[in-house]
Formats: structure tokens, C-alpha cells, sequence
């Protein structure tokens, strides 16, 4: 009879994909000792060797096998009779003859690893630090979007885009996979056209050992500092302070963060209206399908909603009496400006200077680039009718007349 698979000798090994198996099997075992170090050895290995390239990459791959030996053998006296440990070592002795390597000479550098900050090990800081867990998976910074509605209201766009809305009722703001957010809409008064956002309502969705679902409302003169429960973050799962509200001024100014998400949220009420602000990581704000698709922060207000800031010329306060008012908190006459002098004329009420200078303060401090801070958009806010200019006007309107 022919020999068994089970005769070989010890030296003997397979083809080079039973260490890519056993490798495979090592890096998610579940049942190794605490004390045996070797899944160290391997996640440091395969760090080492995940992007080499170019001409020198023989002798970088070599340094890395001398390194993962180095490694199993600072491991051996705790790891006797693991069998994980044993096939990594023969796997490394096949590498090295493979790849014609010397066992004496230069080792790899090893990796700076983060350290844990408490007993939960990095792990649990990977999942529920979103900006840490981006960084070292990456090894960069995540990119960032900002969207914000205030006022009458006017939606600024993760896009940068910016629109002044007609809306009415109850839109969806953000709708994705890890949060819905929701403004309610009513008119500022009895039979007004201009509206204001009344209600916010956000849910933070469920997710794994970070956060249990919180949902958090707010309604004009109550700007709550907890969320509907009464708690005041993510709840009693390992990653529950990931999620957590501070209120920066009582009744007025609310901010909720969500680290592992990589989100932070400003809720503001400035006289009868609430306004919202987001700092939202780049992949969190696009994890959205195709049937999420209205939502205001992604594509603004829908094209029948949408009206022109113009429409202010006619109101219950004179345009230049708003726009001296504005221009006390505004100096910049771009978007924010013009939609405060939109929203002073249409109201009369001159706290909506509150709400444009909150949303731009919002902007400063959230968006990842500050030269994105001024939009201005030619021709957009309501005409600039000084008595210079009303007397340059009638003075053409009589030479026309004259010539005719």
C-alpha cells in the first residue's frame, strides 16, 4: 500500500497555500491562549508585507519572514503544544526556502501599535472611535460634510449648495443607515407665507456593541439635554459614552456627539424657530440606497419647493431696515446675510439675525475646509434700493423720456 497523507514526515509540508490556510485560521481564531502571543506575531507580519513593491521588494520581503521568526521565537516558551503556533513556525521555514532568505540579517521595524486606553482592548476602541478607527485602518483622516437648515427655511447642502424652501410639514433632512433625521415645518404666523422649522426629530440607529437606538426631539421652547429616555448618551453597551449630549446654553443651544459615527450635531432655537447643523463623516453621510433619496442635506430642497430669496421685497419690515439689522451680525454679504434680511422682511421679527449668525458660527467650527465658509450667489437676495440709487434711476428714467 502506498503511503497515507498521515506518514509524512514532520519536515514535510504542503504547497505553499497551506500556510495561506493556516495563516487564514490563525488571524480568526477565537479559542487561542491569552498567554500564547502569536496572533501578534502574524497581524505584525501581515502589516509588514501588505504593500511591498518595486525592486527592493525580495529583500523587504525577507526582513519581514527574519522579523515573524524573531517574533515566534520571543513566544515560544508560553506557546508550547498550541497548535497555531507550530504551523506558523514550519510555514515561516517553507517561506524563507521559498523566497531564497537568509536567517541571518536585517529584521523589519516594527509597528507602532495604539495603545488601549482601557480593559476593553483596541478593539473596542476600533469600532466605536470612528476618526481612530478611520486613521488606522487607512492611515489618514476621514473627510468631512456639513449641512445645515435655519430660518424660513434655507437648506445648506453636504454639497455646498444652498436653497431657500417653501416647505411645509414634515421632510426628512438625512435618512441613512445610521441616522434619520427629521424637521417639521409651520408658518411663523396665522396666515404667513414663511415658515420656520418647529420640530427636530433625530434617531440614532442601533449598532453593534457601540449604542443602543436614542431618539432625540426637540420643539420650540423645549431644547431638551437628554434624549427621550432621560439618558444622556448611548446607553450600558461597552461604547455607550460614544454618544453623548452637552447643552451649551439652556434652552438655546444643545450639541450631541456621536464618535462612533464620527458625527456632531447642533440643535439651536433663536426667538420662534429651531435650526440644525452637521459635522458628518464623508462615508457615514453617503451609506444611504437608492430609495433614501429625498433627503434635503443630499439634494436640497425639491425643485417645486424651492423659492427665490427675491420675494422678500415685499414684507412686514422694510428690506433696508433688515438689511441694516443683518448687517450688525453679518458683515459678509454672502447666503447667510441674504437669507437673514429675507427672513427679517418676511417675519418682521428680528431674532431671525440670531438664527443666520448661529448657522454661520455653526459653519465655522464644522466645516473641514473654512475658504467654503462664504457662499455667494449673484443676484439672489432682495434689491439694495438706497435713495442714491432710487435717484439715479429716476434721473435715466427722465433723459429716456427726454430723448423720446
Amino acid at each position: 500500500m502506498g503511503k497515507s497523507a498521515s506518514s509524512k514526515s514532520p519536515g514535510q509540508l504542503e504547497p505553499p497555500c497551506f500556510f495561506l490556510r493556516a495563516l487564514f485560521l490563525l488571524l480568526f481564531c477565537q479559542h487561542v491562549s491569552s498567554q500564547c502571543k502569536i496572533l501578534r506575531c502574524n497581524s505584525e507580519y501581515v502589516a509588514a508585507t501588505l504593500n511591498l513593491r518595486g525592486s527592493n521588494r525580495n529583500v523587504a520581503y525577507c526582513s519581514a519572514l527574519r522579523s515573524y521568526s524573531h517574533c515566534t521565537r520571543k513566544t515560544a516558551r508560553t506557546c508550547r503544544g498550541d497548535l497555531a503556533y507550530h504551523s506558523a513556525v514550519h510555514g515561516i521555514e517553507d517561506l524563507m526556502i521559498q523566497n531564497n532568505c537568509s536567517k541571518e540579517g536585517p529584521v523589519s521595524p516594527p509597528r507602532p501599535r495604539p495603545p488601549a486606553p482601557n480593559h476593553q482592548g483596541f478593539e473596542s476602541l476600533d469600532i466605536c472611535n470612528y476618526e481612530k478607527s478611520f486613521l488606522y485602518k487607512h492611515g489618514q483622516p476621514p473627510s468631512y460634510q456639513h449641512c445645515a437648515a435655519f430660518g424660513d427655511p434655507h437648506i445648506r447642502t453636504f454639497h455646498d449648495d444652498f436653497h431657500t424652501c417653501r416647505v411645509e410639514g414634515s421632510w426628512p433632512l438625512l435618512d441613512n443607515d445610521y441616522l434619520f433625521v427629521q424637521a417639521t415645518s409651520s408658518p411663523v404666523a396665522k396666515g404667513s407665507n414663511a415658515t420656520v422649522t418647529s420640530k427636530l426629530t433625530i434617531i440614532f440607529k442601533n449598532m453593534k456593541e457601540c449604542i443602543d437606538q436614542k431618539v432625540y426631539q426637540a420643539e420650540i421652547d423645549n431644547l431638551p439635554a437628554a434624549f427621550e429616555d432621560g439618558s444622556v448618551n448611548g446607553g450600558e453597551r461597552p461604547g455607550g459614552s460614544s454618544l453623548a449630549i452637552r447643552e451649551h446654553s439652556p434652552g438655546q443651544h444643545v450639541e450631541i456627539r456621536a464618535e462612533y459615527i464620527g458625527t456632531t450635531i447642533a440643535i439651536r432655537q433663536a426667538g420662534r424657530q429651531l435650526s440644525f447643523s452637521i459635522r458628518a463623516a464623508e462615508e457615514v453621510a453617503r451609506s444611504f440606497t437608492e430609495e433614501q433619496d429625498l433627503q434635503l442635506c443630499v439634494g436640497g430642497c425639491p425643485l417645486s419647493q424651492r423659492i427665490s430669496r427675491r420675494e422678500c421685497c415685499q414684507g412686514q419690515m422694510a428690506a433696508e431696515t433688515a438689511r441694516a439689522l443683518c448687517k450688525e451680525m453679518l458683515p459678509v454679504e454672502d447666503v447667510y446675510f441674504q437669507s437673514c434680511v429675507f427672513d427679517v422682511v418676511t417675519s418682521g421679527d428680528a431674532n431671525f439675525t440670531m438664527a443666520a449668525h448661529g448657522a454661520l458660527e455653526d459653519a465655522r467650527v464644522f466645516l473641514p475646509n473654512a475658504e467654503k465658509l462664504h457662499i455667494f450667489q449673484a443676484g439672489a437676495g432682495c434689491w439694495h434700493t438706497s435713495s442714491s440709487l432710487l435717484l439715479l434711476l429716476t434721473s435715466s428714467l427722465w433723459a429716456i423720456q427726454l430723448h423720446f
